[in-house]
């Protein structure tokens, strides 16, 4: 099928998009990479009266690193965050989740932004940037700019809290401290397919090696990005060993939230998650020892 009609639009700066998005009403739809919203053209499932297309803004398509934090605009690539080589050295954990998404070709045209503002609870991105505990900048004409945490961005499954007008436009990442061990896993039915489940970490040993804090999030649960604080919290003081990790399996399977639907029963993809979970968390302990040299 082909689209219905919509009026067309190719701003050359953030201003002008914002200026259009505001002016043309609620009906009118802001495009990324376009993965998502060119289906639901084709099949007429989204009928905007209008189309800001974002891929002509330079301002937008960049990497910045300032001395503590990464600033990537809501259109960079998913190819460009897994093959930047001061990505790869400073925020390892970025390059290794986008390995896991999709296929070469989406990889090239995909855009961070896009699949944030997506909210897909599969999203590798929605892990990681919890994860990292990411600042989201968006910004409106009528309202500037807000600055939202990823627990206050996302709201449900394909759900934010942007609002009318509002376009999400940079992600402030924190460098993560030098000693800092991280891993990206996820179990999918084949290679590019959604993330069943996908578990992104971080951790930090003291000198006696026991861990002096953790983050974890996961893909593929109920909520985008979904925090196991409980099971941060477990983990801090606990000596870094494979017998130690293996017992937080169970805590991970009693406290994640996971849907129940046609790819997997709710118990299934529990245990999933709490298996690659655990993958995760050994592989960011060795990553941690070998930074620290121990």
């Amino acid at each position: 099928m082909k689209p219905a009609s919509f009026d067309y639009h190719a701003p050359t700066t953030l201003a002008d998009a914002l200026s259009l998005l505001q002016n043309t009403g609620d009906d009118a739809m802001v495009l990324a990479g376009g993965q998502t919203l060119i289906p639901l053209l084709n099949m007429r499932l989204s009928r905007p009266d209008a189309i800001i297309d974002l891929n002509r803004i330079p301002e937008i398509a960049r990497l910045h690193f300032t001395e503590s934090e990464l600033w990537v605009g809501a259109m960079v690539r998913h190819m460009t965050l897994e093959n930047d080589p001061a990505v790869r050295q400073r925020v390892p954990l970025l390059a290794e989740a986008a390995r896991h998404i999709a296929h070469l070709q989406i990889r090239t045209r995909g855009t961070f932004g896009g699949s944030l503002a997506n909210a897909a609870p599969a999203s590798e991105w929605t892990a990681v940037v919890s994860a990292l505990e990411a600042t989201l900048v968006v910004q409106s004409a009528a309202d500037g700019t807000r600055h939202l945490m990823s627990d206050d961005f996302f709201a449900g499954p394909m759900m934010t809290t942007l609002n009318p007008g509002e376009i999400l436009a940079e992600i402030r990442i924190p460098i993560p401290e030098p000693g800092t061990g991280w891993a990206f896993t996820e179990s999918a039915r084949r290679h590019g397919d959604f993330a069943l489940a996908g578990a992104a970490t971080l951790i930090a040993l003291d000198a006696e090696e026991k861990i002096a804090w953790a983050r974890i999030a996961m893909c593929g649960m109920a909520m985008p990005g979904q925090r196991l604080r409980q099971v941060e919290t477990a983990l801090v003081g606990m000596s870094a060993n494979e017998a130690d990790l293996d017992g937080i399996e169970s805590l991970v399977r009693s406290t994640v939230e996971a849907p129940d639907d046609f790819h997997l029963s709710s118990e299934s993809r529990r245990q999933v998650a709490a298996t690659i979970t655990r993958r995760a968390l050994a592989k960011a302990v060795e990553r941690a020892r070998d930074a620290r040299g121990m």
